[in-house]
């Protein structure tokens, strides 16, 4: 698969900045005004093509992996960016959430990384998975288990809680059937396959946390109605959406903007939507106009260039 890096890192990032302007509108506003490409101003006052800490923060994990993992400089990484604007797309950061902001503090404080992230059921914000998607191509050869092991030291940088680290996996395994190249319905029913039977021989968490899952792992998340579906900062929520969509749809503008569109957290489920249908339908999918309207593009593509090199090239 060509490009596959750029086609999943430039799929978050456009799908981040479709999402910027209209972030925290109601789904009835956005079906009054939906969005139809990229808007300038809006809900943070922000250029038309200018992507979030969602971005910022998958593109300090992509910059970081190609030179090797190592969780410590992953976490200073996210330090860097939150006090000195590293990877932000006008030089300082706009938009952070509450636990990304607590943990990163902790992680400047030089705590332990993977003891930084909140671990309560509160914890379960999406700021862990809206920035994990340049791990599957570190993890992508390895068995379940160290699969597993890894997501869960990313995720745990900011969000430690067993739910949000499910989340993460289940996120990752389903990017890892499509680049195995199945198509939609048979990478879906795989991940369910592999994420049950890895929870079934690997206690890590109850039967009522495995249960919150049910729609996505017992059931089909693709069938269930529109005003079923919820697009809040909540991380199950945002999986189930972002999957949602991009079952629902058959090319990447229109899953990007369906994602966009259900309103609330806009930016969080156009990037992780954006990631899977960057990586499925490929970059050439995405619209040239939204291409060329994004900051910082040319940066962008050179860190993807390097990770692709470091990861992907047989």
């Amino acid at each position: 698969m060509k490009n596959v890096v750029k086609s999943g890192i430039f799929g978050v990032c456009i799908g981040d900045a479709l999402g910027v302007p209209v972030e925290f509108k109601s789904r009835e506003q956005l079906q009054h005004s939906p969005v139809t490409g990229m808007k300038a101003f809006g809900t943070h006052h922000q250029p038309a093509g200018t992507w979030s800490d969602d971005s910022s923060l998958t593109l300090c994990l992509a910059e970081e992996l190609v030179k090797g993992y190592n969780l410590e400089k992953i976490g200073k990484s996210f330090v860097k960016w939150y006090q000195y604007g590293h990877w932000t797309p006008h030089g300082k950061v706009f938009d952070v959430g509450i636990a990304t902001r607590q943990a990163i503090h902790k992680i400047g404080k030089g705590y332990t990384p993977q003891l930084c992230g909140g671990s309560s059921e509160k914890d379960n914000g999406n700021g862990s998975l809206m920035r994990i998607l340049p791990l599957l191509f570190y993890i992508k050869d390895f068995p379940v288990e160290k699969r597993f092991d890894l997501v869960k030291e990313v995720s745990s940088l900011t969000h430690a809680h067993i739910r949000s680290i499910i989340s993460c996996f289940i996120y990752l395994e389903f990017l890892l059937e499509i680049l195995n190249r199945k198509n939609k319905v048979e990478a879906y029913q795989n991940m369910q396959v592999t994420i049950k039977e890895f929870l079934n021989n690997n206690p890590i968490c109850s039967q009522n946390e495995m249960d919150l899952f049910e729609r996505i792992l017992k059931n089909d998340i693709s069938k269930y109605a529109e005003d079923e579906i919820k697009s809040t900062g909540y991380v199950l929520h945002s999986l189930e959406a972002s999957l949602w969509c991009f079952m629902n749809s058959e090319s990447y503008s229109e899953a990007v903007l369906k994602a966009v569109n259900l309103g609330d957290d806009t930016d969080t489920t156009g990037a992780i939507t954006g990631g899977i249908a960057g990586i499925y339908y490929g970059f050439e999918s995405i619209p040239e106009e939204w291409v060329l309207e994004l900051v910082r593009k040319e940066d962008i593509d050179k860190v993807c260039q390097k990770l692709e090199i470091k990861y992907c090239k047989k």
